[in-house]
């Protein structure tokens, strides 16, 4: 009776002794939302500036991380002509209860590749990348549960709790909120 209304509500049920109601979100939904705040641009004035495309997100299940390779162009003063490469990051998730909001968190900026790049351009978006990518990625919001998706979990004294990746997407699992 408990498993068709949480099927109903978004939520799958684990078939275990403790079971618990959980919350999927797919990996097309976490790409067709990151893709909303892209592109973007940044730069540093008067010497280079950089376009970056939506990024393609890769699930990292036995991290329980998510990585993110973008394109980028560049092109400005410090370069000798436009370059285009790419850049990668991953990250962890957190669950922001303020808004509903799975978002990402403890961004680690891994690398820049621009095919052409002299040494010294090279040293310089290598500093800037980690900032650029902050600020690309940090805290932004991958899913947005709505209160139709809490409602039965909230009725029965639960919040989530846990994000773990898998090969498909995100798995959110509930516990039960403090007395």
């Amino acid at each position: 009776m408990l498993a068709p209304a949480l099927a109903a509500a978004g939520c799958t049920v684990a078939l275990a002794a403790q079971a618990q109601p959980r919350y999927t979100v797919s990996a097309e939904q976490l790409q067709q939302a990151v893709a909303q705040r892209f592109p973007m641009r940044f730069g540093v004035p008067g010497l280079v500036d950089l376009d970056i495309q939506p990024p393609q997100l890769r699930l990292l299940r036995q991290q329980n991380r998510v990585s993110a390779q973008m394109t980028v162009a560049a092109a400005g003063p410090a370069l000798e002509h436009s370059l285009r490469g790419w850049f990668d990051v991953d990250f962890a998730l957190r669950y922001e209860p303020a808004d509903r909001t799975i978002r990402a968190h403890r961004l680690q900026f891994r690398n820049l590749q621009l095919p052409g790049l002299t040494p010294q351009a090279s040293d310089l978006l290598n500093a800037y990348g980690p900032a650029v990518a902050a600020q690309a990625l940090q805290e932004v919001v991958l899913h947005q549960l709505r209160p139709q998706d809490l409602a039965l979990a909230d009725s029965l004294g639960m919040r989530p709790d846990s994000i773990t990746v898998t090969d498909q997407g995100l798995v959110i699992g509930f516990v039960f909120k403090p007395l």
